[in-house]
């Protein structure tokens, strides 16, 4: 069973990003699977901090956006929206280059919160970044 809406593609997930941080990051959504959202970002100059490694910042935009589109993805669009009540990550291992990949999985979809877990790794399959969010789920009014 999929969590996530009919009709839902990849090409409308990744207009949303236009004009928007996800965008300026180089964000792009590049799976949508029967319980998961992965997108990629690359490690460059918009990514990095001082020492030229991936900004913790930048992996925990990464988290938002993915845990976002997730629960975006679960939702009436024109009942309801979500937004970020919580988010965590820990930081495990860093990055100089190429692209880390985001994997949101739901934990929990409710009628009024959901929460998301998601999973950066590196171009080698290695843990980079495991991050939580929990969202609000509001009606439109």
């Amino acid at each position: 069973m999929s969590y996530f809406r009919p009709g839902i593609t990849l090409e409308i997930l990744n207009k949303l990003s236009n004009n928007t941080l996800a965008g300026h990051l180089g964000i792009e959504v590049i799976e949508l699977g029967e319980d998961s959202i992965t997108a990629k970002m690359p490690v460059d100059h918009r990514t990095h901090q001082p020492m030229g490694l991936l900004h913790g910042g930048a992996s925990v935009a990464l988290a938002e956006t993915l845990g976002s589109i997730g629960a975006m993805c679960c939702l009436d669009f024109d009942k309801q929206y979500c937004v970020g009540l919580e988010i965590n990550a820990n930081h495990i291992k860093s990055a100089k280059s190429g692209f880390v990949f985001g994997t949101a999985k739901p934990i929990h979809v409710g009628k009024r919160t959901q929460v998301w877990e998601i999973k950066i790794v590196n171009e080698s399959q290695e843990l980079v970044c495991i991050s939580r969010i929990t969202l609000a789920i509001i009606d439109k009014r």
